[in-house]
């Protein structure tokens, strides 16, 4: 509950109400639809890596043992939103408490921070694999790795904190109708009933840090993985490392992209309906899309993956 004394009236904000995709109920029910397949497709997938990596012994590597992570991580950051909005499309109030309102807004954001160590994280794995293969199993060690993925996940939702506090300060006291299908960074602030540059400043800030030091530590990583494989003799595997890169890079742009216009600035995605668009392809698309690319792609996890299908 947020409290606003303005003179002699008090404004008191209980809940929200989620707009959503603003469209008729028919519309709603083939998007209910849509989503619910995605989701569950989403779960599917990520669900089958997990499976393989921890039912076969052969893939309990530092590599595959990050896949594993990865995938949990990315069945959590669906779940952060598409279960709410599912609600919301048979729900004719679309309400959201003002507490948890803020508390989706810190897991869902926190999850997007722990994404971005884990792509940093995964690109250091193929920067070692490929450059230093050699020394492979004596840098990413299983205790290496584990202390990684921990920092991850703890680095990810300590990062967060100070905006999620700021957030939670920010006055809301005329509007109640966050024009979203959850609780976001830039449609909380359009419904601010006063200017917050200070608190929008700060979480652009925030954003900036862990987005571009990330994006260029992968870069630089990706750029030192491609000249390896340049070197590498024809016919020796460098058109299937140089097809891995491709495919890593595209959902490193495709979710870095969208990321940086919604959070590093903004007020560069102020029509409602762009934020919900970039919001789905960073936050539905790519958690979809990972396992194919990722994992689906590899030889020894499609052995695995139909191991699993048969124990199923």
């Amino acid at each position: 509950m947020y409290v606003l004394p303005n003179n002699n009236v008090t404004a008191v904000i209980h809940e929200f109400s989620l707009l959503g995709f603003s469209c008729s109920q028919e519309v709603e029910v083939l998007l209910f639809v849509l989503f619910s397949v995605i989701y569950i497709l989403t779960l599917l997938g990520n669900s089958a890596i997990i499976c393989a990596v921890w039912w076969n012994q052969q893939l309990h590597t530092p590599m595959y043992t990050l896949l594993a992570n990865f995938s949990f991580l990315e069945i959590c950051y669906i779940s952060s939103s598409v279960p709410n909005m599912l609600l919301n499309f048979l729900s004719k109030t679309k309400t959201i408490s003002y507490n948890g309102c803020i508390l989706q807004f810190y897991i869902f954001l926190s999850l997007c921070a722990t994404e971005l160590f884990f792509l940093a994280l995964m690109a250091l794995d193929r920067y070692v694999a490929i450059c230093h293969p050699l020394h492979y199993s004596t840098i990413m060690t299983g205790k290496v790795c584990g202390t990684l993925v921990s920092a991850c996940w703890v680095g990810g939702f300590l990062w967060l904190v100070t905006p999620a506090i700021l957030i939670s300060q920010v006055p809301f006291c005329g509007s109640n109708v966050i024009d979203h299908y959850l609780c976001d960074l830039g449609a909380m602030l359009a419904i601010s009933c006063l200017p917050v540059p200070k608190t929008t400043l700060t979480c652009s800030i925030f954003s900036a840090v862990i987005t571009f030091i990330t994006l260029i530590y992968i870069l630089v990583s990706y750029t030192l993985v491609l000249r390896a494989v340049v070197q590498v003799p024809e016919g020796s595997g460098r058109k299937k490392a140089f097809s891995t890169c491709a495919s890593h890079l595209i959902v490193v742009s495709l979710f870095y992209g969208s990321v940086m216009v919604m959070y590093v600035s903004p007020g560069a995605a102020n029509q409602p309906g762009m934020q919900k668009f970039l919001t789905m392809l960073y936050s539905i698309a790519t958690p979809l899309l990972n396992p194919l690319i990722y994992s689906l792609r590899n030889k020894e996890m499609k052995v695995a993956l139909r191991k699993v299908m048969c124990k199923v």
